[in-house]
């Protein structure tokens, strides 16, 4: 197969290197390139965005299928004059290209195909846009109508910079005006041949020039994929079903989008880039592009295991079949884009780089050029706003993302700036989204929990309650990590009913209203009382380890009660001690205090009534955990008050999440003990993964033993206490 991709940038250079790696493309050229392209292909100086130039080179050419690559050679029409020459083409025609080149006339698809997006006003006076954006208020969205290379859309709390944006746009065209979508962006490319459509892999990019998502937007400054924190999105659709975010994307957006183009004659074959937030309304379209994104498709191709020259020429000619699965290498991929001086604004040219030889010899390293040249001497000069794109990719994403940077800081030029935080909020565990449930909306996130509260009209409005679903996710050391632990939270959730049960028994009182909670989050969801939440956390250890020990060890006592001389790791106290905690805000350290601060704190009244209930609950649930040979060295329990003043034991409780057990036949106090419990994911990011937990830097990823041996211990936890299996 012989195929020519039309186009410039580093967008283009991912597709040609993705084409050489398809066994069934003998040549690729391209149309014009830059000097990085021209190293893995045959370039040709032309306009590329000038349709009879490009139909007359790929007919002389005589290519099987001819890839547009940018958004301009789209809306020029050129993919038509190659199709009119009978050659294949990948790109949509002229009249599909509105979807981009209008975002005007992309809301008018949306709107006739029932696509969820912001609501907005297309304006073409100043006062249209001044009403417009009284009428949305801060945070003002204001879009450019026309193709902007990227850098037309102004997101302001400043009134009088969106003000200044819409007039500009205006000089020479009119304006989009749009409502504010709060959550994360996605970027999913979606392959289609007109009826049938494929997705890729989600990424997520970062338009802006500067860290902390500072400063002007750009075209894009780095992007990756895949993305772990959607994992656990789904939507409910209103046949019932329940999608995750990809399925949701096809449903909702992309398929709809296809179908009412061919509605209309105009057809759409090539690339759907839909750019999404995930809002806590669900899934709404931020924008379509008609192409591959840039820098997102840097990332995402060099995952790509399935044949891409295959997959494009099947689009372009119709064959891509209803039921049509892409393949992927295991891992991630991420890229950072290095710029010129003064980029966006004037960037500065001609610079020479050094450097790329070193950072392309890396391993998992690959240097992709967008605006380069070579002057006479061979050496590669700056020839654009964004010049390079450094990819890197790994088993886990901070691989990646440490591979990329490697090879960024082995390139220069002077002025080159780039972004040193792509992909950290993941790295971090920052980024979350949530399951839309029906009847039940989204309030707030822990590090492994999301509360919701009636929806207005569902059958628990009114209701003095909240939805508590218990995710997969599981933290260590203020961290989340990644991956989660299939079906933790299940475990947890049906433990603690299990234990809320015992404690029932006894007169002691929970939260739980229901369990008939969404199918979507069945197992793991529960109904609880609204309540206001003590704001310490209560532990209670009968044995000596954690950070008890490291306290003991440097003051002989824990939280101010003084201890026996000589206790070792895991050593039984001679009696239970009620040792509580602050507790700390999200991302925060949980820190011990002593019961004089509890008191000062909640009250020397509320405080005696959480120490005794906290020792009864422990004195129950320790004698059982001993009949069911498991040893509970010590646990920690939350408490919220009821309108009536009731205390009332909340959250989880007795659960490995928030205790430490032990097998019984193998305590042996002075060394640290096997567990049922987190203590086997603590240990081993503290003694095998080589992590330092005062570096600041994030945990790695959870290899697949850890994972799976972590589940193995919750669910042996859950048979041991309970004597039942569970089903997951």
């Amino acid at each position: 197969m012989k195929i020519l991709v039309v186009g410039p940038g580093g967008r283009e250079h991912a597709i040609i290197r993705a084409l050489n790696r398809d066994a069934a493309v003998s040549t690729v050229h391209a149309a014009p390139g830059n000097a990085g392209i021209a190293a893995d292909a045959e370039c040709f100086a032309v306009d590329a965005s000038d349709p009879d130039t490009v139909a007359a080179l790929a007919s002389e050419g005589g290519y099987d299928l001819v890839v547009v690559g940018p958004e301009a050679p789209l809306a020029a029409g050129v993919s038509d004059a190659v199709r009119a020459a009978g050659i294949p083409v990948f790109g949509p025609s002229q009249a599909a290209a509105q979807l981009e080149a209008s975002k005007a006339f992309a809301k008018e698809i949306m709107t006739a195909a029932g696509v969820p997006t912001a609501e907005s006003v297309h304006t073409t006076t100043p006062a249209e846009a001044i009403t417009a954006l009284s009428h949305f208020g801060p945070p003002y969205v204001v879009k450019d109508d026309g193709l902007a290379a990227g850098k037309g859309v102004v997101v302001t709390e400043d009134r009088e910079a969106a003000i200044a944006h819409a007039v500009a746009c205006q000089s020479g065209g009119s304006v989009v005006i749009e409502e504010f979508l709060d959550g994360p962006e996605v970027s999913l490319f979606v392959i289609s041949d007109g009826e049938n459509l494929v997705p890729l892999s989600p990424a997520q990019d970062f338009k802006r020039i500067h860290d902390g998502d500072a400063g002007p937007n750009t075209g894009g400054m780095g992007a990756y994929t895949p993305l772990d924190w959607l994992e656990d999105y789904t939507e409910t659709g209103p046949d019932g079903l329940t999608r995750n975010f990809t399925e949701v994307v096809m449903d909702r957006v992309a398929r709809p989008t296809v179908q009412e183009m061919a509605r209309r004659g105009t057809p759409f074959t090539g690339v759907l880039y839909c750019g999404l937030a995930v809002t806590s309304r669900g899934v709404r379209v931020v924008e379509f592009n008609v192409r591959f994104g840039d820098p997102e498709t840097q990332a995402v191709l060099e995952r790509l295991a399935t044949p891409l020259g295959g997959l494009l020429l099947d689009a372009a000619t119709g064959n891509l079949g209803p039921d049509r699965q892409l393949e992927w290498t295991r891992g991630y991929a991420a890229d950072v884009v290095i710029a010129a001086e003064n980029y966006p604004d004037s960037p500065r040219k001609g610079d020479v780089i050094s450097g790329l030889k070193k950072a392309s010899s890396l391993d998992d390293v690959a240097v992709l050029h967008a605006g380069t040249k070579t002057n006479d001497d061979g050496d590669y000069l700056t020839a654009g706003g964004r010049v390079l794109a450094v990819v890197g990719t790994g088993d886990s994403l901070q691989a990646a993302v440490d591979r990329a940077y490697a090879g960024v800081a082995e390139i220069s030029w002077p002025g080159a700036q780039h972004r040193s935080d792509i992909a950290a909020k993941a790295l971090r565990g920052e980024i979350k989204v949530t399951a839309q449930l029906p009847g039940w909306s989204h309030v707030a996130s822990g590090k492994v929990r999301e509360l919701y509260e009636p929806a207005p009209g569902s059958a628990w409005d009114g209701e003095d309650v909240l939805l508590m679903v218990a995710t997969d996710r599981v933290s260590a050391y203020d961290h989340v990590l990644s991956p989660g632990i299939p079906g933790k939270g299940t475990i947890l959730t049906q433990l603690s009913l299990w234990w809320f049960e015992q404690l029932a028994a006894e007169g002691i009182g929970n939260h739980v209203v229901s369990t008939d909670v969404p199918q979507e989050v069945a197992g793991r969801g529960l109904i609880v009382r609204r309540l206001e939440m003590v704001q310490a956390e209560a532990i209670v250890r009968g044995y000596l380890t954690g950070s008890g020990l490291t306290e003991y060890g440097s003051t002989g006592s824990v939280t101010g009660i003084p201890l026996p001389e000589g206790l070792a790791d895991g050593s039984r106290l001679p009696e239970p001690i009620f040792t509580p905690s602050s507790k700390a805000e999200y991302g925060e350290h949980d820190v011990n205090i002593t019961y004089a601060q509890l008191e000062d704190k909640i009250g020397a009244g509320l405080a005696e009534r959480v120490r005794c209930t906290s020792m009864r609950i422990y004195e129950v649930a320790e004698q059982k955990a001993r009949e069911a040979g498991i040893v509970l060295a010590d646990t920690k329990f939350e408490f919220g008050l009821s309108p009536e003043g009731d205390l009332v034991l909340a959250d989880e409780v007795l659960t490995p999440d928030s205790s430490r057990f032990w097998p019984a036949d193998q305590w042996e106090p002075g060394k640290a003990q096997p567990s049922f419990d987190k203590q086997f994911v603590r240990d081993w990011l503290t003694n095998e993964s080589g992590w330092n937990r005062d570096s600041g830097v994030t945990p790695p990823p959870l290899p697949d033993h850890i994972v799976a041996a972590t589940r193995d211990r919750y669910m042996e936890a859950y048979r041991k206490l309970t004597g039942t299996d569970l089903s997951l």
